[in-house]
Protein backbone atom coordinates (compact mmCIF):
# COMPACT_ATOMS: atom_id res chain seq x y z
CA UNK A 1 0.00 0.00 0.00
CA UNK A 2 2.83 2.33 0.87
CA UNK A 3 4.51 1.54 -2.46
CA UNK A 4 1.31 2.20 -4.33
CA UNK A 5 0.83 5.46 -2.48
CA UNK A 6 4.44 6.48 -3.29
CA UNK A 7 3.90 5.72 -6.96
CA UNK A 8 0.71 7.73 -7.02
CA UNK A 9 2.42 10.72 -5.39
CA UNK A 10 5.34 10.44 -7.81
CA UNK A 11 3.02 10.10 -10.78
CA UNK A 12 0.97 13.11 -9.62
CA UNK A 13 4.09 15.23 -9.16
CA UNK A 14 5.37 14.19 -12.57
CA UNK A 15 2.02 15.03 -14.16
CA UNK A 16 2.05 18.45 -12.45
CA UNK A 17 5.58 19.14 -13.74
CA UNK A 18 4.54 18.13 -17.27
CA UNK A 19 1.55 20.48 -17.13
CA UNK A 20 3.79 23.36 -16.01
CA UNK A 21 6.27 22.60 -18.82
CA UNK A 22 3.46 22.54 -21.39
CA UNK A 23 2.23 25.95 -20.13
CA UNK A 24 5.73 27.40 -20.39
CA UNK A 25 6.11 26.07 -23.94
CA UNK A 26 2.72 27.52 -24.89
CA UNK A 27 3.64 30.92 -23.47
CA UNK A 28 6.93 30.87 -25.34
CA UNK A 29 5.19 29.93 -28.59
CA UNK A 30 2.69 32.77 -28.12
CA UNK A 31 5.53 35.18 -27.46
CA UNK A 32 7.33 34.07 -30.64
CA UNK A 33 4.11 34.39 -32.67
CA UNK A 34 3.60 37.96 -31.41
CA UNK A 35 7.17 38.86 -32.31
CA UNK A 36 6.72 37.38 -35.79
CA UNK A 37 3.54 39.43 -36.27
CA UNK A 38 5.37 42.58 -35.19
CA UNK A 39 8.23 41.92 -37.64
CA UNK A 40 5.74 41.19 -40.43
CA UNK A 41 3.91 44.48 -39.78
CA UNK A 42 7.22 46.38 -39.79
CA UNK A 43 8.19 44.75 -43.09
CA UNK A 44 4.82 45.68 -44.60
CA UNK A 45 5.22 49.27 -43.42
CA UNK A 46 8.74 49.47 -44.88
CA UNK A 47 7.53 48.03 -48.19
CA UNK A 48 4.75 50.64 -48.38
CA UNK A 49 7.23 53.43 -47.65
CA UNK A 50 9.59 52.11 -50.32
CA UNK A 51 6.74 51.95 -52.84
CA UNK A 52 5.79 55.51 -51.96
CA UNK A 53 9.39 56.66 -52.50
CA UNK A 54 9.59 54.89 -55.84
CA UNK A 55 6.48 56.70 -57.05
CA UNK A 56 7.85 60.14 -56.15
CA UNK A 57 8.76 62.47 -58.99
CA UNK A 58 11.47 65.10 -58.92
CA UNK A 59 12.41 68.09 -60.97
CA UNK A 60 16.01 69.19 -61.25
CA UNK A 61 16.59 72.78 -62.34
CA UNK A 62 19.80 73.43 -64.25
CA UNK A 63 20.83 76.25 -66.57
CA UNK A 64 17.35 77.61 -67.06
CA UNK A 65 15.58 74.34 -67.80
CA UNK A 66 14.04 71.46 -65.92
CA UNK A 67 15.04 67.81 -65.94
CA UNK A 68 12.37 65.42 -64.65
CA UNK A 69 13.23 62.19 -62.93
CA UNK A 70 11.91 59.71 -60.38
CA UNK A 71 13.27 58.60 -57.02
CA UNK A 72 15.87 56.29 -58.54
CA UNK A 73 17.11 58.98 -60.92
CA UNK A 74 17.34 61.50 -58.07
CA UNK A 75 19.34 59.00 -56.02
CA UNK A 76 21.71 58.37 -58.93
CA UNK A 77 22.28 62.11 -59.37
CA UNK A 78 23.00 62.45 -55.65
CA UNK A 79 25.39 59.55 -56.02
CA UNK A 80 27.07 61.33 -58.95
CA UNK A 81 27.76 64.39 -56.80
CA UNK A 82 29.05 62.27 -53.92
CA UNK A 83 31.26 60.10 -56.11
CA UNK A 84 32.58 63.21 -57.80
CA UNK A 85 33.35 64.71 -54.41
CA UNK A 86 35.16 61.55 -53.29
CA UNK A 87 37.22 61.23 -56.45
CA UNK A 88 37.99 64.95 -56.50
CA UNK A 89 39.11 64.88 -52.88
CA UNK A 90 41.56 62.05 -53.59
CA UNK A 91 42.85 63.76 -56.75
CA UNK A 92 43.34 67.04 -54.87
CA UNK A 93 45.25 65.29 -52.09
CA UNK A 94 47.45 63.53 -54.65
CA UNK A 95 48.24 66.79 -56.47
CA UNK A 96 49.11 68.51 -53.20
CA UNK A 97 51.25 65.59 -52.05
CA UNK A 98 53.09 65.56 -55.40
CA UNK A 99 53.47 69.37 -55.34
CA UNK A 100 51.49 69.92 -58.53
CA UNK A 101 49.59 73.10 -59.28
CA UNK A 102 45.94 73.06 -58.31
CA UNK A 103 44.01 72.12 -61.45
CA UNK A 104 41.11 69.68 -61.38
CA UNK A 105 40.72 70.18 -65.16
CA UNK A 106 43.86 68.09 -65.72
CA UNK A 107 42.21 65.00 -64.28
CA UNK A 108 40.88 62.49 -66.80
CA UNK A 109 38.37 61.34 -64.18
CA UNK A 110 37.00 64.89 -64.06
CA UNK A 111 36.92 65.31 -67.84
CA UNK A 112 35.15 61.98 -68.41
CA UNK A 113 32.79 62.53 -65.50
CA UNK A 114 31.24 59.11 -65.89
CA UNK A 115 32.66 57.21 -62.92
CA UNK A 116 29.73 55.20 -61.53
CA UNK A 117 27.31 56.22 -64.27
CA UNK A 118 24.32 53.97 -64.97
CA UNK A 119 22.28 54.43 -68.09
CA UNK A 120 19.15 55.06 -66.05
CA UNK A 121 19.98 58.79 -66.10
CA UNK A 122 21.20 60.90 -68.99
CA UNK A 123 25.00 60.71 -69.23
CA UNK A 124 25.33 64.49 -69.67
CA UNK A 125 23.31 65.11 -66.52
CA UNK A 126 25.38 62.58 -64.60
CA UNK A 127 28.61 64.08 -65.92
CA UNK A 128 27.57 67.60 -64.95
CA UNK A 129 26.73 66.60 -61.37
CA UNK A 130 29.79 64.37 -61.03
CA UNK A 131 31.97 67.29 -62.10
CA UNK A 132 30.25 69.64 -59.66
CA UNK A 133 31.09 67.26 -56.83
CA UNK A 134 34.60 66.68 -58.18
CA UNK A 135 35.42 70.40 -58.23
CA UNK A 136 34.40 70.83 -54.59
CA UNK A 137 36.11 67.62 -53.49
CA UNK A 138 39.29 68.61 -55.29
CA UNK A 139 39.34 71.99 -53.55
CA UNK A 140 38.84 70.35 -50.15
CA UNK A 141 41.47 67.69 -50.81
CA UNK A 142 44.06 70.07 -52.25
CA UNK A 143 43.61 72.57 -49.44
CA UNK A 144 43.34 69.93 -46.66
CA UNK A 145 39.96 71.15 -45.47
CA UNK A 146 36.35 70.10 -45.23
CA UNK A 147 34.47 73.15 -46.50
CA UNK A 148 32.17 71.22 -48.84
CA UNK A 149 32.15 67.78 -47.28
CA UNK A 150 33.01 65.65 -44.31
CA UNK A 151 35.40 62.81 -43.69
CA UNK A 152 34.04 60.36 -41.14
CA UNK A 153 36.43 57.46 -40.58
CA UNK A 154 37.56 57.53 -44.20
CA UNK A 155 34.01 57.92 -45.55
CA UNK A 156 33.95 61.06 -47.66
CA UNK A 157 30.58 62.68 -48.31
CA UNK A 158 29.53 66.07 -49.55
CA UNK A 159 27.49 68.09 -47.08
CA UNK A 160 23.72 67.84 -47.48
CA UNK A 161 23.25 71.60 -47.89
CA UNK A 162 25.91 71.70 -50.60
CA UNK A 163 24.33 68.69 -52.31
CA UNK A 164 20.91 70.36 -52.32
CA UNK A 165 22.41 73.58 -53.62
CA UNK A 166 24.03 71.72 -56.52
CA UNK A 167 21.08 69.51 -57.43
CA UNK A 168 18.26 71.90 -56.62
CA UNK A 169 15.90 68.90 -56.37
CA UNK A 170 12.22 69.72 -56.15
CA UNK A 171 9.60 67.11 -55.45
CA UNK A 172 6.35 67.39 -57.35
Amino acid sequence: AVSALGLAVLFGASESTNAQTRKQIQKQQQKVAKQQQKVYKQQQKAAKQQQKLQNMRYRVYRNGSYYNTDYRGAELLKQAVNRGYQEGFRAGQADRRNRRNSSYNNSSVYRNGNYGWQNYVDSRQYQYYFQQGFQRGYQDGYNSRNQYGSNNNGGLNILGSILQGILNLQQY
